[in-house]
């Protein structure tokens, strides 16, 4: 067993929060080593955001060209290469990875391929895939081992039957009709694309409701949209496992509304959330606390043991790739002794990115309400706005919630084309603790999608002009 370097932190996960917080502490001029199993940039960068949305682009543009003849544009025979939507894929994210290995060159930053685990206080242990063993002095010690998709018992992943996302972005070929179980984010992203690739589409959903986590009136719209574009929407059905059957293609039952429900497809996609990667990490040799599954922090993301630090989905919360970057800011800058600010989960903007797209920062109508707070909404639909004709998407709208007394923003939600590039706008107004009238007052130039971030700020107070 070798003994290497000490370092100042050792990462152990280089996805987007680890290679994050290796940059950061170059930054502040703390030695960093990184150890990752796999490719630096994670699920996300390989099996996660990136693919996803790039698939998710051919889907749309497929989709788009459809409706062609509408813009003056006439393909006689339009037709679609899986292959090579996924090919391109490859390419976005081989560009994307060699962007990282070169981060991390930039920043001096030591990368250990392998395996790694907490040894002790101040060392990790590095199993290497030439079966050597190293071991890493540190004084601080930054667990960024991310996730993996959930799978049900009875339904876990085959290869040809039964997926999970990880498996379905690496599909040959299409299926004619799929089964995507669960409607939370990851699967209306997948029914948004596989519809737009002109498969058969069904959701089963546990919940009352598609994207429970969202404001009910995103919910709504998006169940909507996604009924216009031929999906079958079950809400309040459970999927029984045990009656899976395979061979032709897939056979299952739900529970729905007290009657077992019949439902075939080529194949099914589990998409049921994600479980932290927690396992051998040799957490237990610190006895560092657990929240459940998740590693328990701080705010300042300091375990029981105060220079292991955790972030990422290990921990739980908000399990995105902007968090998890954020966090491990935040913990590289505490162990640096400085005082970082805190993350505020209600200021951390929420996107989707299926066709059309939805975003929201902020408190749902609901929360504001359970929070006490007296409050007014507003919506402005883009059908009103000149933009979102011209690009033949005004489906959708946005949706304000404020405090009824000062105008106050609490929430801000948006269904329509190109809300993800607007949400980061509403984020800082939250962040600022702007009002309605200081957003209706900010001027939007015309024609843009943002008008009608404006024209929902003036309906609070029924000024709006276009309506």
């Amino acid at each position: 067993m070798e003994m290497r370097k000490i370092y100042d932190v050792v990462i152990i996960g280089g996805g987007p929060g680890g290679y994050v917080a290796a940059i950061r502490a170059f930054k502040l001029g703390l030695r960093a080593a990184l150890v990752e199993k796999s490719k630096l940039g994670g699920t996300c960068l390989h099996a996660g955001c990136i693919p996803s949305k790039a698939l998710l682009r051919s889907a749309e543009i497929y989709a788009n060209m459809k409706k062609g003849e509408a813009f003056g544009i006439v393909v006689p025979e339009l037709s679609f290469d899986f292959s090579k939507a996924q090919s391109r894929k490859e390419q976005i994210m081989e560009q994307l990875y060699k962007g990282v290995q070169h981060l991390m060159k930039k920043g001096k930053i030591d990368v250990y391929d392998g395996f790694g685990r907490i040894a002790g206080g101040r060392s990790v242990l590095v199993e290497t895939s030439g079966d050597g063993i190293l071991t890493l002095g540190a004084e601080n010690i930054l667990v960024a081992t991310g996730s993996r998709p959930r799978s049900l018992p009875g339904l876990e992943p085959d290869g040809k039957y039964v997926m999970t996302s990880d498996e379905a972005l690496q599909m040959t070929d299409l299926p004619k009709s799929i089964i995507i179980v669960g409607g939370g984010v990851i699967g209306i992203e997948w029914a948004s694309m596989l519809s737009d690739f002109g498969l058969d589409v069904t959701i089963i959903e546990n919940e009352g409701r598609i994207l429970p986590l969202e404001d009910r009136d995103i919910s709504r719209e998006m169940h909507r949209l996604l009924k216009k574009k031929k999906v079958k929407i079950i809400t309040h059905a459970k999927v029984l496992p045990e009656t899976l059957e395979k061979g032709n293609g897939i056979f299952i039952k739900a529970e729905h509304k007290g009657e077992e429900k019949s439902f075939t497809a080529e194949k099914i996609l589990v998409a049921v959330g994600r479980t932290p990667n927690t396992e051998n990490l040799g957490l237990d040799i610190l006895d560092i606390e657990m929240d459940q599954v998740f590693i328990k922090t701080n705010e300042y993301y300091q375990t029981n043991v105060p220079n292991i630090y955790a972030i990422g989905d290990v921990i739980g919360g908000l399990q995105l790739a902007h968090v998890a970057s954020r966090e491990g800011m935040i913990a590289i800058e505490h162990m640096a002794g400085n005082c970082p600010s805190k993350l505020d989960p209600i200021l951390v903007p929420k996107c989707i990115y299926s066709n059309p797209e939805a975003a929201s920062v902020g408190l749902t109508e609901d929360q504001a309400k359970e929070e006490g707070f007296l409050i007014k909404t507003s919506k402005f639909s883009f059908r009103s706005v000149g933009k979102a004709l011209v690009f033949g998407n005004s489906d959708g709208f946005v949706k304000l919630v404020v405090e009824e007394g000062s105008g106050q923003i609490l929430g801000v939600h948006m269904v329509g084309p190109n809300v993800t590039e607007m949400i980061s706008g509403a984020g800082l107004a939250q962040v600022f603790n702007l009002t309605a009238m200081d957003i209706a007052e900010t001027i939007h130039p015309h024609p843009t999608l943002s008008e009608a971030i404006g024209e929902a700020a003036l309906a609070v107070t029924g000024l709006e002009i276009h309506t």
